[in-house]
């Protein structure tokens, strides 16, 4: 049974989709993942939302470009989080995609990350789940430890080294 289900519109967003998996994985969170259009196949796309809860799924991940209608789409039929993934479109910029997520009428909250946001989601959503998981929430704080470890790492090689020497 999945824990967080990652749907997009498209097989072009599996890039940025990969990126929020492969930090679910990076958690031990199960989650599925699935191609569904909202526009070119409704009845899908509504089966899909409706029993999402039904199949244990916690949060959904949705990313969408241009008209953008997944993330919303599912926030109005799934009573967990979703979080929305803006995609990057080459006619605005995935402006386009940022502000059709952002802008929910009041009482469909989706959460969104930045434009190609995959990683943060998927963050996000591990975020969500410790909130009730003290064993995923310790997971949360030594991810936070390493990062802040890296930054250090690379500080005191700049500092050693130099900028014209500095070497990752």
């Amino acid at each position: 049974m999945a824990t967080v289900s990652i749907v997009m519109g498209s097989d072009s967003d599996m890039p940025v989709m990969a990126k929020a998996a492969d930090v679910l994985e990076e958690f031990g969170i199960s989650y599925e993942m699935r191609i569904i259009s909202a526009h070119r196949e409704p009845d899908t796309f509504f089966e899909y939302a409706k029993t999402a809860e039904d199949r244990g799924v916690k949060v959904i991940i949705a990313g969408a470009g241009m008209a953008a209608h997944l993330p919303g789409m599912c926030a109005a039929i799934f009573p967990m989080p979703v979080i929305g993934i803006p995609m990057h479109t080459t006619s605005l910029g995935g402006k386009d995609s940022l502000y059709s997520i952002v802008q929910m009428p009041s009482g469909i909250p989706v959460a969104t990350v930045a434009i190609n946001g995959g990683q943060n989601a998927g963050l996000l959503a591990v975020k969500m789940l410790a909130v009730s998981d003290s064993s995923l929430l310790n997971k949360l704080k030594e991810y936070t430890k390493t990062m802040k470890e890296a930054v250090e790492k690379k500080d005191e090689n700049l500092q050693k080294n130099g900028y014209k020497n500095y070497s990752k």
